[in-house]
């Protein structure tokens, strides 16, 4: 039982690792892009990216689940061009992860950044800096609480995932078997002790990082004001 253990919470937390560094390599542009543009057609894109918010897990993991199956079209394009298979692997729970969890990345960054200053990318600009230099040596260590709070949430909540992760990895143990599934298992096998096991674990862990967090935070406020 014990190796069970640490195999589980070791792929829940390589999980939440990786998808926590490609959320942040989507969720820059992304953020940037919504929080400088006018476009007509912004609202939409912003629907798009909070959908995960209000749409049911279960939702969203069967409709990805359709997509990447071998028997569509897509699936099975994936499958014959680049030998991958996203259903039922650890590569799907990543990719399922990335778009369930891009709201918790985008929203933190998109306002830190609209929060900024105007006077601020003007002055970058007008010293000769590009547009990608202004991005990353101007605005984004300007909100630095923002990217902290976008990381650590993505990582969070990619740990406590469920619905979208059952539908499209299954349980399958050492590949995709993570936390959350875990302790649906061990309760509906009636061993709360081993259930009890996972959920306190991850009850400290997300406790931990909350308080993380909030005192990083406080800590950037109180520097901003001196």
């Amino acid at each position: 039982m014990e190796d069970s253990f640490f195999q589980t919470m070791k792929l829940t937390f390589e999980l939440a690792a990786i998808t926590t560094l490609i959320l942040l390599f989507i969720a820059i542009p992304i953020a940037y892009f919504l929080s400088q543009t006018k476009w007509a057609f912004k609202p939409v894109i912003e629907a798009v990216v909070s959908l995960p918010l209000v749409l049911p897990p279960s939702v969203l993991g069967f409709y990805l689940l359709l997509a990447f199956s071998p028997k569509n079209s897509f699936g099975s394009w994936l499958e014959a061009n680049f030998d991958l298979r996203l259903v039922f692997s650890f590569e799907g729970l990543i990719v399922a992860s990335v778009i369930f969890s891009l709201p918790f990345m985008v929203h933190p960054i998109q306002s830190g950044l609209s929060a900024l200053p105007k006077n601020l990318s003007l002055a970058a600009y007008t010293l000769g800096k590009s547009r990608l230099n202004t991005l990353f040596f101007v605005l984004l260590p300007n909100i630095r609480s923002s990217l902290l709070t976008g990381i650590v949430i993505s990582f969070a909540h990619t740990i406590g995932e469920f619905g979208v992760v059952l539908m499209m990895g299954g349980n399958i143990a050492g590949e995709t078997r993570v936390a959350s599934i875990a302790i649906y298992d061990e309760v509906e096998a009636l061993n709360y002790d081993i259930a009890n096991q996972y959920a306190m674990t991850l009850f400290i862990i997300s406790f931990a990082i909350l308080l993380f967090v909030y005192a990083i935070n406080r800590h950037f406020m109180r520097a901003e004001i001196k």
